[in-house]
């Protein structure tokens, strides 16, 4: 047992005093809290910190303030500078003098891996699915929404509960996932939710409390997480921290509105509401008061009529205009709308709504509401923070192991990263990313078409720097985002059957604080690759298995949505779309179904899933190819190449793909020694710096210096 000394090299724009937080330390556990320990300094921008006893360290240099590295891990005494990585020795440390050349050199000893860092997120593949949406374990906890209800055209029965899939069917289908090669689950916002739509989980009402629409006897949140992990499979809680529903936070703050119940649509009459489930009234049909809001801090005229008159058929007079409702066709927005005006500046912005022009600038999108059941909080508060950030801190405490954060561009980035820095400071080693939603590649004021400012741009949010013109200006800010840039590329390459162009926007990567974090992606719950960028990939399996070649062989973090797999919704509306459209008719339909005990076997032999598990397998197996950057990187429109190479050639692995047609690789400069093609099994030995293959139509060359050989078997994409 040795002592670990690490050095770290101040950028001139950091604070003076520099710390070093440390966890997951071996084999003397020496773990800090936030910010950790202050460094040494050492004569110039220098600083140094010697930690006895341990021989390896997870760690974040910081000054205590805003700036900070990204989680680091370290297994042997060494220099690290911001935009360079690590060094090993000391600053200054002179390489070894060089030895009388020989008649014959011995051969050179092969980079030796570095130590696994189990926090590092960059070897895991995502499943990415609506919990309520999934599997139906428990119908007794099925729920239908007030909104776009789906009716039997045969029986007028209401069908398809929004609320349907539930904690008890994602346990039950665990193995599932873990079939396919997923490592991590992300799921959507679990907290309590209100509003007329609110299945998906982005509406919150209470922060502390998981939505009881989710849970079962046994199936509670915690036995999710526990099932999950006993499998080997991590969870991804998504968050939004931007906004609330409609009707304020339980405990914390009320938005007015008058009793759901008491509403009565133009024309109608107190009682005779016919709408589903909705019998008598539009208040929540499955509590005995058919009230939606039972928060505390609600008037007491409104908690006074909250246990009572379920009927809503008592005279309740409107404390704002005085008038008695239930009365037909009396003002909607008294029951369903915001004044953003009368909103508590404790807990909310009150600049209006977002409209027009304001969705490509950064201050009306960072202060004004998203839609009337997405109202904006005002995440600069103190005790917007400290409820936001101790609510999650739970979650972290459950066991979850990585966070998605929502609307990521309506938050200021230095306001953000405060509660990203706050998750990492109480769980070091937590993975955290988020959404940027860009319908372009995103370079902001660094041109190529972009009409966005930079300050609202996905690379701003992983950066430090404050100009935005210069992502250098700035370290890695240990946040990641979605990668939307190569996703917005794929409408115009991999749906018209070529990578054209793909080259192009991985040139760009230099842009990001560390792009092997990005989580990559073919489509989501709101964007897909086709026409406005609006529906489930509609193109040929083939096209798709294309993109999955590139996605899970080129840097980032693959993530696929629940259902591609077999190409589910093929061409559906992400969200609905029409007036009367109802979810079963769009990409967030019910998957159960294809899960059943009966339909399971046939879903695992579609032939993208079993492609899709052969490329989660050979990922897994090569380090290159979930740490390494890209190098060597060219595109030919049906072919595409480049270098995967981590920790200086210990691991290293050189790719080509070819889409539509069989295509000839060769690439120059690359290390020399035998390479195994982890997808034919092929041997190439290479001593003259060029690799030269062929690859099928479709499918990928993954050649891997002292590879493991052939990982799986052929399928009609991979062969």
């Amino acid at each position: 047992m040795g002592d670990l000394t690490v050095h770290f090299r101040k950028p001139a724009h950091w604070a003076a005093a520099i710390h070093i937080h440390l966890w997951n330390t071996s084999p003397r556990p020496a773990g800090t809290t936030w910010p950790g320990t202050p460094m040494t300094p050492a004569g110039g921008d220098w600083y140094s910190h010697t930690l006895a006893g341990v021989d390896s360290a997870s760690l974040i240099f910081n000054d205590a303030h805003s700036h900070q590295t990204e989680d680091l891990h370290r297994a042997a005494s060494g220099s690290y500078v911001p935009g360079e990585g690590w060094h090993d020795g000391a600053p200054g440390d002179a390489p070894p003098a060089k030895a009388a050349a020989a008649v014959t050199a011995a051969p050179a000893p092969r980079p030796v891996m570095p130590a696994d860092d189990p926090h590092d997120f960059r070897k895991e593949t995502i499943y990415f699915l609506i919990t309520t949406r999934f599997y139906d374990g428990d119908p007794a906890n099925n729920f239908f929404c007030r909104d776009r209800i789906k009716f039997n055209a045969a029986t007028g029965a209401a069908e398809d509960p929004h609320w349907r899939g539930d904690f008890k069917g994602l346990i039950e289908r665990l193995d599932y996932i873990r079939d396919l090669g997923f490592t991590a689950i992300w799921i959507t916002p679990p907290i309590e939710n209100r509003s007329g739509l609110d299945y998906h989980g982005y509406h919150g009402y209470d922060w502390t409390r998981i939505d009881p629409r989710l849970e079962s006897p046994g199936a509670t949140y915690q036995d999710l997480i526990d099932a999950a992990h006993a499998r080997g499979i991590k969870i991804i809680q998504d968050v939004v921290i931007n906004h609330s529903c409609q009707y304020g936070i339980r405990g914390k703050v009320h938005i007015d509105h008058l009793p759901i119940k008491y509403y009565v649509p133009h024309g109608g009459q107190q009682g005779q509401v016919r709408h589903g489930p909705y019998q008598g009234n539009l208040g929540n049909y499955a509590w005995p008061n058919r009230d939606d809001i039972d928060n505390p801090v609600a008037p007491a005229w409104y908690r006074e009529r909250h246990g009572r008159d379920p009927e809503g058929i008592e005279p309740l007079v409107d404390p704002k205009t005085g008038e008695t409702v239930p009365k037909p066709g009396y003002n909607p927005g008294r029951f369903f709308g915001v004044d953003a005006g009368s909103l508590d500046p404790d807990w909310y912005h009150q600049d209006g709504f977002i409209c027009g022009g304001d969705w490509e600038s950064a201050h009306p999108l960072q202060v004004k509401h998203i839609a009337g059941d997405c109202i904006d909080l005002a995440t600069r508060r103190q005790n917007v923070k400290d409820y936001l950030i101790q609510s999650i801190n739970r979650y972290l405490d459950m066991g979850v192991d990585a966070l998605r954060i929502d609307t990521v561009k309506h938050v200021e980035r230095d306001n953000l990263l405060e509660y990203v820095n706050a998750w990492k400071a109480h769980k070091p080693g937590v993975f955290v990313f988020g959404e940027n939603l860009v319908k372009g590649y995103g370079w902001g004021d660094m041109g190529g078409g972009d009409n966005g400012p930079s300050p609202i741009r996905p690379w701003w949010y992983t950066r430090l720097g404050h100009d935005p013109r210069d992502p250098n200006s700035g370290g890695d800010s240990g946040f990641a985002v979605l990668d939307f840039g190569l996703f917005s590329t794929f409408r115009d390459t991999l749906s018209r059957g070529t990578f054209g162009g793909t080259a192009q926007v991985l040139s760009m990567d230099w842009i990001y604080g560390d792009p092997t974090t990005l989580v990559t992606f073919l489509q989501n719950h709101d964007v897909g690759p086709d026409n406005d960028f609006k529906y489930r990939f509609k193109g040929e399996a083939w096209m798709a298995a294309a993109a999955y070649n590139l996605i899970w062989t080129a840097r980032g973090i693959p993530c696929l949505y629940y259902g591609e797999e077999i190409e589910f919704m093929k061409g559906a509306p992400q969200d609905v779309e029409g007036e009367k459209d109802t979810l079963d008719t769009t990409g967030r339909a019910y998957f159960g179904d294809h899960l059943t005990d009966a339909q399971i076997g046939q879903t695992q032999s579609h032939p993208l899933y079993q492609h899709i598990r052969r490329l989660n397998a050979i990922r897994r197996a090569i380090p290159a190819l979930h740490k390494a950057p890209m190098s060597h990187v060219a595109e030919w429109g049906s072919g595409m190449r480049f270098v995967r190479d981590y920790a200086n050639g210990a691991s290293y692995a050189v790719v080509g793909l070819a889409i539509g047609s069989d295509q000839d690789v060769s690439v120059d400069g690359v290390r020399s020694g035998l390479y195994r093609d982890a997808v034919s099994g092929r041997e190439v030995h290479v001593g003259d710096g060029r690799l030269s293959f062929r690859v099928a139509a479709n499918s990928a060359g993954i050649y891997v210096l002292d590879g493991p050989g052939k990982i799986g078997d052929d399928g009609p994409f991979l062969r």
